[in-house]
């Protein structure tokens, strides 16, 4: 027989055989699911081409007027020697292109068109965000009610929201719009152009948002976390607020960032239906309108605001996507 083994006390404060380090024998710190999150949204290189366009985007809208005042541009401002009288059209090549107008100038009047873009796209910023956290709060609120509660509270909800899709938003929002524009709640001109497009694109697209939250809900009010808080003594809204919400938040903030260039096609077409933003107040869509009767004589007066919208919106469509995937991996 061979003679026990005698442990020492070095022996038996020996490391294990297999000990986790990284690459560089240093240990292995756990990751928050944000920081997962992340690590996954750095990979997407076409996700963070979006998010840079956006954040560059963000920063144009919001520092419009001291860039427009501090190099001296008003949108407003005519350059009628710029104009071709017979034509109303640019003198020279690609709609009057110049370094004194990097893009052009518009016909019949010969405003800027940089400069024009530059304060158009503060106002499709604003109603579009301002729309979907409208709708987002709306659509949230009513859709972790409907999902929670269930019964005949989910029933009654659920048919609002039915009713709410049923409406015909396009004819709705022209005949408010038109209705409302001689003033309304103390409100005239422009403030009751921006808060009345708010509304109206907010309130009626909240449905849209309220189902995908009912059915994340139903899907979480059964899970153990919740089961733990109620056998905890934990009532419906502590519920609602301290363990569903948070836990809605990815797809909350993955369908916002998808909603924005649906809210901006909106506003462009209400503009380009002459219900949106009045002139002469720069606006993309308005833009696009004033560019009908003159698109044969100076197609870049189409094209520079198209190209505006058409970058904006796929900027925000590859964010979305590039955050459903990071936030989401099994949405691949």
């Amino acid at each position: 027989m061979t003679a026990p083994i005698e442990t020492t006390g070095s022996a038996a404060e020996a490391q294990p055989e297999a000990v986790l380090t990284g690459v560089k024998q240093s240990q292995i710190e756990g990751r928050s699911l944000g920081q997962i999150a992340w690590t996954r949204f750095k990979r997407d290189k076409v996700a963070v081409a979006g998010g840079i366009v956006v954040i560059l985007l963000i920063l144009l809208a919001v520092l419009s007027k001291p860039i427009q005042a501090v190099f001296g541009l008003d949108p407003n401002a005519f350059h009628q020697e710029l104009i071709d009288p017979a034509l109303l059209a640019p003198k020279g090549d690609w709609g009057g292109m110049s370094w004194s107008h990097p893009l052009g100038v518009e016909p019949q009047y010969g405003r800027d068109i940089m400069t024009r873009i530059i304060e158009g796209s503060w106002v499709s910023l604003v109603v579009a965000v301002g729309a979907t956290l409208l709708s987002v709060v709306i659509g949230v609120f009513f859709g972790v009610v409907s999902g929670f509660y269930g019964g005949w509270v989910d029933t009654v909800i659920s048919r609002m929201m039915d009713t709410f899709l049923a409406f015909p938003l396009l004819l709705f929002a022209i005949s408010i719009s038109a209705a409302l524009q001689d003033g309304a709640f103390g409100l005239t001109g422009l403030p009751l152009r921006i808060a009345v497009l708010i509304f109206v694109i907010g309130f009626f697209s909240w449905p849209y948002m309220g189902r995908i939250v009912r059915a994340q809900t139903m899907s979480l009010r059964n899970r153990e976390f919740v089961e733990a808080a109620r056998s905890l003594g934990a009532r419906g809204p502590f519920i609602l607020f301290r363990e569903l919400l948070p836990n809605l938040v990815a797809p909350v903030l993955v369908y916002s960032t998808l909603l924005i260039p649906s809210n901006i096609l909106f506003e462009a077409g209400l503009s380009y239906l002459g219900v949106g933003i009045a002139p002469p107040q720069a606006s993309w869509g308005g833009m696009l309108t004033n560019a009908i009767d003159f698109y044969q004589n100076d197609p870049m007066y189409m094209i520079v605001p198209g190209v505006a919208i058409f970058v904006t919106v796929l900027a925000f469509n590859l964010l979305g996507d590039g955050l459903r995937d990071a936030l989401d991996p099994r949405s691949k």
